[in-house]
């Protein structure tokens, strides 16, 4: 009964691949989106709390901070060390180029903490050299595209030169513009904060200090707001959650997926139902209970849930797949978590196409195979 009407198989098959690859796909998207938008708390690994004006909501509303305050936080018990940290958005013009805004940061000029996750090119303690940068590598291709990475380059960042002693690897921010890491000194100078001020103190707790205590002596003893790494980064997403229509968008987009599933789904398979009443009417005649004609139609749902949703994710992975060399969809990938939610959404969907169009046969007379 199942595959004796291609039409409405194949129909079956193509509903559940299409609402399997929209929502895997876009709530994949979404997460790597926000994921994004703490790409540079994450990127640092060193420190365990990150100081910063109480004004700050999140990662990329970086407002400076009197160098004194660094004294401050090194004075507060339990702070095994403090080291500041620039971060802004500054113009970067290459040589017989255009202009480019990039994202600056300024690491500690002695200890160098904030390090990205991967060198290419060069050493990160290359940054002490004089007028030394080290550009992301998807900066370089976005600046340069097609060209071989070449150590030495200069380029103006706010009209001042800089050379390129390193290429590394960071996490895609989310704003996709060019990082460039500097030496907190040379920050400063680029753009133009010559008075020691810093957009955050990165700190660390001593060895079994507790670090929700030592956040509460940080708040008190310099008036700032403190974090740990992991509530900074949730700071930051929930701020592009509440504040911005990227959850909205996307939410609508995968409840589109939902609906236009479930409804091919529900339809077609009552359709399937309906005109094979008189098999099921021969089933029941010959001693086939309810029970065992609601599991043969749930087990048909099944097998057609399990192939569409089986080429919807194969599709998913493809797309990821394919579009995994292009800076724009840098990070982003298929999450396992994604998987197996979407397998559980498609589940849902074919049990309730099931219950809903198995009611008739459950009321069905078996005598309706003897008439004509």
């Amino acid at each position: 009964m199942l595959v004796g009407d291609k039409a409405k198989y194949l129909g079956l098959v193509f509903g559940i691949t299409f609402a399997t690859l929209l929502m895997s796909q876009q709530v994949s998207i979404f997460v790597g989106i926000l994921s994004r938008t703490a790409s540079q708390i994450t990127d640092i690994t060193e420190a365990g709390i990150w100081v910063m004006h109480p004004e700050v909501r999140h990662i990329d509303e970086s407002k400076t901070i009197a160098a004194k305050n660094l004294y401050k936080v090194r004075g507060i018990k339990g702070v095994e060390w403090a080291v500041p940290l620039h971060k802004n958005l500054t113009t970067v013009r290459p040589y017989s180029s255009q202009v480019q805004q990039a994202i600056l940061m300024g690491v500690d000029d002695f200890s160098l903490i904030g390090q990205p996750p991967k060198m290419l090119l060069g050493k990160w303690e290359d940054l002490k050299q004089p007028d030394a940068i080290i550009m992301d590598k998807a900066g370089w291709e976005f600046i340069w595209p097609k060209e071989k990475y070449q150590l030495g380059r200069t380029l103006e960042i706010n009209d001042k030169r800089a050379k390129i002693v390193g290429i590394c690897e960071a996490t895609p921010p989310f704003m996709t513009f060019p990082i460039i890491y500097t030496r907190f000194s040379l920050a400063g100078n680029f753009s133009n904060i010559h008075n020691g001020a810093m957009s955050f103190i990165l700190a660390k707790a001593k060895n079994g200090e507790s670090p929700g205590q030592l956040i509460k002596r940080i708040e008190k003893g310099t008036g700032l707001q403190a974090h740990t790494t992991e509530s900074f980064k949730w700071r930051s997403i929930n701020y592009y959650l509440t504040r911005t229509g990227i959850p909205i968008n996307f939410g609508i987009t995968v409840t589109l997926g939902f609906i236009v599933g479930a409804t091919i789904a529900a339809q077609t398979f009552y359709i399937f139902i309906i005109e094979n009443m008189r098999q099921f009417g021969a089933l029941k005649a010959i001693g086939t209970t309810n029970q065992q004609i609601f599991f043969m139609v749930l087990l048909q749902a099944l097998l057609v849930g399990a192939m569409g949703f089986s080429i919807g994710i194969g599709l998913a992975a493809l797309f990821f797949e394919s579009t995994a060399d292009l800076n724009a969809m840098r990070g982003f990938a298929l999450y396992s978590d994604v998987v197996l939610g979407t397998a559980f959404t498609i589940l849902v969907i074919m049990s309730f196409a099931s219950i809903f169009s198995i009611r008739k046969v459950l009321t069905l007379d078996p005598a309706i195979v003897f008439r004509g």
